[in-house]
């Protein structure tokens, strides 16, 4: 059985090894992938010996504890990663303010402390006596979980900053066992002084020595080897009676990791109402820029919010040396920031990289003098987005790749909003899927 995986992110090559550790011959798999490097959304980038993750900050972390130590094993093992505490904080006005946001209003200043109590306690109150439904659009969302002071220090304008949309066009649905409900005893005890933790499975996370996150995928393509074909992008995918044709080789079995927005162009006969839904798909892109500081050591902070629009158009700063003292030169600290665009338009000139400066200037966090040079990179899909159109036009589309038995798989390859430790859990299962019928 000849089996054509299209892209080697971490889905793809991890769907590749766990076929492989399964029984399947590595020489059975071709991974096509249109990048002079393997990696998709995990690569990083080294400049004058600063290192940051070209699409965001990345964290090793999962509640999947076997696949997280698989993750590790794939990149050398235990003694390739260094383990950090959390430490996140939220940047509102000139305050540090504990991660997540309820859980910190203790730290805010008193009137928006009072706010945000007060609107907490009103949702949450309102929610119990009346039982009400979650609204299906994420604005109404936000009020009847958070109340009205959460939404208007924080949920409100941070999450504009991210989706680059109003609040009502998104939907609700992907919230779900994404923000997890702070008890209102948590948050009564915040607001009084007293620290309480969410977001507990992410309290301890772990990260590569060296390469930056690219660790991992890197350790997964070292294993695959020339099983992955550089500098090939998939132009066509034919069906040919049981199996496929891809660039004109046969294959018994395909799964595309490529972004359904992409798939009509290489699968042929695709039907026009399948591919208006795909390339109608909705989501975002990302600039990220490194910025390479003369300075000699960062506060201990993991990464921070900035949901203020006067700290600049940044919704995140990672603090990339943090993270592993492979990341910067001795003495040297850095910053990764995060700007998100909406995906499929011409991405900011270089007036985005000076209003990001003065923001972030603003916020307190840099000076000027301190910078010692500016690397910018450009991810052109991040991020899902999920419009209320969504969940229709994904049925559309996985309805029929399904059909004609080409297998979906990854981030954009199922339009679901995956972490990597999802991925390679997915990826689990997927081969596990595929395996008797591979194996006969």
């Amino acid at each position: 059985m000849k089996i054509a995986i299209l892209g080697a992110g971490i889905s793809g090559m991890a769907l590749a090894r766990f076929l492989e550790q399964g029984g399947v011959p590595r020489s059975s798999i071709t991974l096509f992938e249109a990048g002079s490097v393997a990696g998709g959304l995990c690569l990083s980038k080294t400049v004058d010996g600063f290192t940051y993750d070209v699409a965001g900050g990345h964290i090793l972390f999962s509640k999947d504890a076997p696949a997280m130590q698989w993750m590790k094993d794939e990149a050398g093992g235990d003694e390739a990663f260094v383990q950090r505490d959390r430490n996140t904080k939220i940047r509102f006005e000139q305050e540090w303010v504990h991660y997540p946001f309820e859980n910190g209003i203790g730290d805010l200043p008193k009137q928006a402390n009072f706010d945000c109590l007060k609107g907490y306690v009103e949702a949450w109150h309102q929610r119990k006596v009346t039982g009400s439904e979650a609204p299906k659009d994420f604005k109404n969302w936000i009020q009847w979980r958070f109340g009205d002071g959460i939404a208007r220090h924080f949920m409100d304008p941070y999450n504009e900053k991210i989706w680059k949309r109003p609040l009502e066009q998104i939907t609700s649905d992907w919230v779900a066992g994404r923000v997890p409900d702070a008890p209102v005893e948590d948050v009564l005890r915040a607001a009084v002084g007293i620290r309480t933790e969410g977001y507990t499975h992410q309290a301890i996370f772990f990260y590569p020595k060296q390469g930056g996150f690219q660790g991992i995928t890197d350790g997964l393509a070292a294993t695959l080897g020339d099983r992955v074909r550089l500098n090939t992008p998939v132009t066509s995918v034919v069906k040919k009676g049981e199996g496929w044709s891809v660039n004109d080789e046969d294959f018994d079995v395909v799964v595309n990791t490529v972004s359904l927005t992409y798939v009509p162009d290489f699968v042929k006969d695709v039907p026009d109402h399948v591919a208006k839904a795909m390339r109608e798909l909705e989501y975002n892109g990302l600039v990220t820029y490194l910025i390479a500081l003369d300075r000699p050591e960062h506060p201990n902070l993991s990464w921070i919010y900035l949901p203020q629009k006067k700290q600049g158009p940044a919704n995140r700063v990672t603090y990339m040396s943090n993270y592993s003292p492979g990341n910067a030169p001795e003495g040297k600290t850095s910053f990764l920031v995060e700007i998100t665009t909406p995906g499929g338009q011409p991405f900011p000139g270089p007036e985005l990289e000076q209003d990001m400066l003065q923001g972030l200037e603003t916020a307190g966090l840099l000076r000027r003098d301190e910078v010692l040079f500016i690397d910018r990179s450009q991810v052109n899909h991040a991020y899902v987005v999920f419009d209320h159109e969504y969940a229709e036009r994904r049925r559309v589309a996985l309805d029929w790749m399904e059909e004609q038995g080409l297998h979906p798989l990854g981030r954009f390859g199922r339009f679901e909003y995956d972490n990597s430790d999802q991925c390679v859990i997915k990826a689990r299962e997927k081969a596990a899927e595929m395996l008797p019928s591979l194996l006969g």
